[in-house]
């Protein structure tokens, strides 16, 4: 089976669902590691693959370790939930930068009630960034239509 992986291209990784491959591949020093976490995060069970994303998440290349915060976020989607592991890493990593997205999945697929407890001020930090900024608009549009009626007056 493993010579379906092409771990020199990356070619078929996404679709790599043997965790025990993707261990053998981080112990040759392969590249595309991050790539294939995402596989094993589309194909695997959260128990599985939990601890290559956790370890691919410590790659020395930025792009690889891009590739596995992708892969914890493909795995809140899929699961609902993740393992207590990979919130304290995205807790970890903040929610700007290279773990944005991941959170962002976090805290709309995980059920809030499920979340810890960063997770769910983060939540809610959100939604009221996300109501102030609505505000913002609503009022710079209602400011600007007015003017506009104004200069058809005048």
């Amino acid at each position: 089976m493993a010579a379906e992986w092409d771990w020199e291209s990356g070619e078929r990784l996404l679709g790599l669902d043997v965790p025990e491959e993707w261990d053998a591949a981080f112990e040759r020093g392969e590249d595309h590691l991050g790539t294939a976490v995402i596989g094993l995060a589309f194909n695997c069970s959260l128990e599985d693959a939990s601890p290559r994303i956790l370890r691919a998440m410590q790659l020395p290349d930025r792009d690889q370790r891009g590739y596995a915060f992708t892969a914890a976020g493909t795995a809140a989607r899929l699961n609902g939930e993740l393992t207590p592991e990979l919130y304290a890493a995205l807790r970890a990593e903040g929610h700007g930068g290279i773990a944005e997205n991941a959170v962002d999945d976090t805290l709309t697929f995980v059920p809030f009630w499920q979340l810890p407890l960063w997770f769910k001020w983060r939540k809610v930090v959100s939604k009221v960034q996300d109501k102030l900024e609505t505000w913002r608009l609503e009022t710079v549009y209602a400011v600007s239509d007015a003017w506009k009626a104004l200069r058809r007056r005048a």
